[in-house]
């Protein structure tokens, strides 16, 4: 008897049916998949910056902790405060003032790639409805509605930002980690651990000649009052007619114009006041008691001193610091 042999049995049919109905579709996925798929290689770990790193205009160095909770007091942010930094970076600092002070937050950054890993940090602080970040060149895009502006910038990039810092609305807070502003001098500094910052409030335009009235003792006076104004620095006189005399400490803080003077009868008065465009409103308080005190504008504000572009010697001493 010849018997016929029995055909060897593939591999495929010896794998168990189990394995096959798992790899087939998998396989046939995996083929479908376009070349360079990122499901081909290993998922890029999240973009991390290095402390160091070149930007546009600037190297990145975040602002320590410690630092940065003292800008955002000396700013008094506030709930429902929009603030602005200014190379925004990692977003530390829009990410605190959201967590910390439940304010709204703005970070402008040129690099993509920080854009993202802010936007990242926001998500994983939980606030990313209240911080938020965007692409942009500082000195091409609109701030003007922030309630406070940071940043960390250099030196000679404070001065150019400065003219529209300066025209911002009054009573704005300004708070710049290391560098100043030039010849505006801050209206208050701190240090920790041996690095300033510093705070501005955008002052109002209290220059000109204004007409002011007040109740006196012996009835209604009219004064002439004259303001000179550099930044927030401002010095004055009121003119009763025969006599004419000096603001005594005179004081500007965004909105609010504190000074005392003599009055034409000897009187020591003191004023505390809020400007409002071509308007001044206030009290007097003196001897007899506390009156109202109001004065109107004359001929329009002329420009605030310090409001033009920087010197070329102011310019030259900003870039001079960076060498110290």
């Amino acid at each position: 008897m010849i018997s016929t042999p029995t055909p060897a049995c593939p591999a495929a049919l010896r794998r168990p049916l189990g394995i096959t109905r798992v790899l087939t579709p998998v396989l046939v996925f995996m083929a479908a998949l376009p070349a360079g798929s990122p499901l081909h290689a290993q998922e890029a770990p999240p973009y991390q910056p290095a402390r160091g790193q070149a930007g546009k205009d600037v190297v990145w160095i975040p602002t320590p902790d410690g630092l940065l909770n003292r800008m955002l007091k000396l700013a008094q942010v506030k709930p429902g405060d929009h603030v602005v930094d200014l190379g925004a970076g990692d977003g530390k600092i829009v990410i605190a003032a959201a967590r910390d002070f439940n304010a709204r937050g703005l970070g402008l950054e040129y690099d993509e790639k920080l854009v993202g890993h802010a936007q990242r940090n926001a998500r994983e602080a939980g606030v990313a409805d209240r911080a938020q970040f965007r692409q942009a060149d500082i000195f091409a895009t609109d701030f003007s509605s922030a309630d406070v502006v940071t940043m960390y910038l250099l030196p000679d990039l404070n001065l150019r930002l400065r003219p529209t810092l300066l025209a911002m609305k009054p009573g704005t807070r300004l708070v710049s980690h290391q560098f100043t502003l030039g010849n505006w001098s801050p209206d208050e500094t701190s240090w920790v651990e041996h690095r300033p910052a510093h705070l501005w409030i955008v002052p109002a335009n209290a220059g000109g000649t204004w007409k002011a009235t007040y109740a006196g003792d012996g009835g209604a006076v009219a004064a002439e009052m004259t303001m000179e104004q550099v930044f927030q620095q401002v010095k004055g006189s009121l003119d009763f007619g025969d006599i004419r005399t000096g603001l005594r400490s005179p004081q500007l803080e965004g909105t609010r114009l504190l000074f005392g003077f003599t009055d034409s009868a000897g009187i020591v008065r003191q004023v505390d006041a809020r400007i409002s465009g071509d308007r001044l409103q206030g009290t007097v308080y003196g001897p007899g008691g506390n009156r109202d005190f109001a004065a109107v504008r004359q001929g329009g504000a002329p420009p605030v001193g310090g409001s033009a572009a920087p010197s070329a010697d102011e310019l030259t001493n900003a870039l001079q610091l960076l060498g110290e």
